[in-house]
């Protein structure tokens, strides 16, 4: 629901902040009031281009805010989540168009592309009238009110499903017969690079270790004569370290006896005593197990040359050589079973198709079966709007596919084209005047003829669709006297299940409002404004009165809005 509109320095807008409840809400006002204006400028959150011409003169930018009761729209919710846009119970939606040519889109006073804005607006709002937002002229929208109307939104994800795996199927297909040539190509390389590196097979950690030791290798002789010096001063020579200080220790316990003070000098001398035996006994160790042999410390140069080779020529590491070393063996693997896996590839995908094609016919006869009831339906709100002779039609066709080029499902042995909505293609077609054959919706219908027509639909599917504001602008076109309470009162009900914005210029349906504005133009400054006001219930008497008699409002046209307001 559109809790509010704000609008600052957009065309003849100064600024007007209009607050929106839930039912029917009713704008009035003169033609050229500015009501074209604020549906335009509501057009700018739901995602329309704009130009720096609706910019106000002498106004650095327009500024257009939306704010959206959103908390139970698990959609919206969806959207702002994939787009890492932090969801709460209210929308704001935030347009703002430079005079210098800069635009600005914010959701939740995030920056957003465009793009955004309009997902997030076909989610929210469903624009009517003398406006690009009728969906009812989109072709593709069709279906979409079919499968509404017959509540198939769990056969349609189902199908989807399966169709996703056969599109991700016949594209790996794809990419397989692609790299046919190149496979082929590679593959004699591909032997000679597997044979290389697996003559070598390096380990990851190999090197360093082998570096290491290689280094001990290169100073064996330094290291036989360090150690072996080492453990002579340390131990063996008759003024090694090892003498001198049990000399001292000897001097310490004397000491000891005389004074007990000594006794914690004297017990750190015993550990040091200890210490430098350990040491003695390593480098001893250490000295008898240097092994001089020059074969291996040269074998163990000619491993790291290799791997150094195999590093330069396959990507500068050992985990990197490793990992081609992976790549190659899979595109080798893959060249020599080559025609067994595509075999495999296209049997899958044939079973994709028909799993998919079964799933599609039990959609086409499902809906096959409800046409005839919206066609019915339609038909019988339509005469009750003021188009009594009309013929509504609901066309399903399918395409059948020529080539395996085509993306196509198999339905009873025979391969249809396919899409994300399945093997059917819905438009509606329809005839206003009597005599007349149907022709395609898109091409026939007159602006306040689709708004009728969206109205005969809403009214059938009003507890399915899951837009949550509805916008009718000028549906009242061509309509008077009887018909228009009949519109009112569709607009009235419709209103039970979505908030409507409907703008009118008939009494029969103002007076049937929850909720009414008054748009109309006024002089501020030497210049000319268009403002918007919530009317109370006087002034809606008065504004009702209006359309009724025009500008000079008459007693009896002051009677006439009495009981039209009686009747809302």
């Amino acid at each position: 629901m559109l809790k509010s509109l704000q609008v600052i320095d957009y065309a003849l807008i100064e600024k007007i902040d209009v607050e929106f409840g839930a039912g029917l809400n009713i704008i009035t006002g003169e033609t050229g009031a500015g009501k074209s204006i604020l549906i335009d400028a509501m057009g700018l959150i739901l995602g329309d281009r704009a130009s720096t011409e609706v910019v106000r003169k002498g106004a650095a930018k327009s500024i257009v805010e939306g704010i959206f009761e959103v908390e139970s729209n698990k959609k919206v919710k969806a959207l702002l989540e994939e787009n890492e846009i932090e969801f709460y119970p209210e929308l704001i939606i935030r347009r703002e168009i430079s005079a210098k040519g800069t635009n600005r889109c914010f959701i939740n006073d995030t920056p957003v592309p465009l793009t955004l804005i309009k997902d997030a607006g076909k989610l929210l709002v469903d624009l009517h009238g003398q406006h690009e937002h009728q969906s009812l002229l989109r072709n593709e929208t069709h279906i979409e009110f079919l499968d509404e109307f017959g509540n198939l939104s769990i056969d349609l994800e189902n199908y989807r499903k399966i169709f996703s795996e056969l599109k991700a199927s016949i594209n790996e297909l794809k990419t397989l017969k692609e790299k046919e040539i190149s496979l082929k190509e590679k593959k004699d390389l591909y032997a000679f690079q597997i044979n290389e590196i697996d003559a070598v097979s390096p380990a990851v950690d190999e090197e360093e270790k082998l570096l290491d030791e290689l280094k001990v290798l290169e100073n064996s002789e330094k290291l036989m004569a360090l150690t072996s010096d080492v453990y002579q001063e340390l131990y063996e020579t008759e003024s090694s370290l090892y003498d001198s200080l049990a000399k001292i220790k000897s001097k310490l316990e004397e000491l000891t006896e005389i004074d007990k003070s000594f006794e914690d000098v004297n017990s750190e001398c015993e550990s040091a005593l200890t210490l430098i035996k350990d040491i003695a006994v390593f480098v001893r160790s250490y000295n008898e197990k240097i092994d001089l042999e020059p074969a291996y410390t040269e074998e163990i140069r000619e491993r790291l040359g290799s791997i150094s080779m195999l590093k330069k020529k396959y990507g500068g590491s050992i985990k990197s050589v490793i990992e081609y070393r992976k790549k190659i063996g899979a595109e080798f693997e893959l060249a020599e079973n080559y025609a067994d896996s595509i075999l495999k590839l296209k049997e899958e995908i044939k079973q994709l198709r028909i799993k998919c094609g079964k799933l599609a016919q039990t959609l086409s006869e499902k809906r096959k079966k409800i046409l005839q009831t919206v066609q019915k339906e339609v038909k019988k709100v339509l005469s009750v709007l003021g188009i009594p002779d009309s013929i509504f039609e609901v066309r399903i066709t399918q395409t059948s596919a020529e080539t395996d080029d085509e993306l196509y499902v198999i339905c009873n042995n025979k391969n249809f084209a396919a899409g994300l909505n399945g093997i059917d293609e819905v438009e509606f077609y329809i005839s206003t005047n009597l005599g007349e054959d149907p022709k395609p919706l898109s091409k026939v219908a007159s602006g306040g003829e689709v708004s009728r027509i969206m109205l005969s639909l809403k009214s059938i599917l009003a507890k399915n669709d899951k837009l949550p504001l509805l916008i009718f602008d000028e549906i009242d076109t061509g309509v008077s006297g009887r018909i228009a309470a009949k519109v009112g009162e569709a607009l009235k009900s419709l209103a039970s299940y979505h908030q409507i914005i409907a703008i009118t210029h008939l009494p029969q349906i103002a007076g049937l409002g929850d909720l009414h504005y008054s748009v109309e133009k006024i002089t501020s400054g030497n210049r000319v404004i268009s403002t918007i006001k919530k009317l109370n219930d006087k002034e809606r008497m008065q504004e009702i009165a209006k359309l009724i008699s025009g500008e000079a409002v008459t007693q009896t046209s002051l009677e006439g809005a009495k009981e039209l307001l009686k009747k809302g």
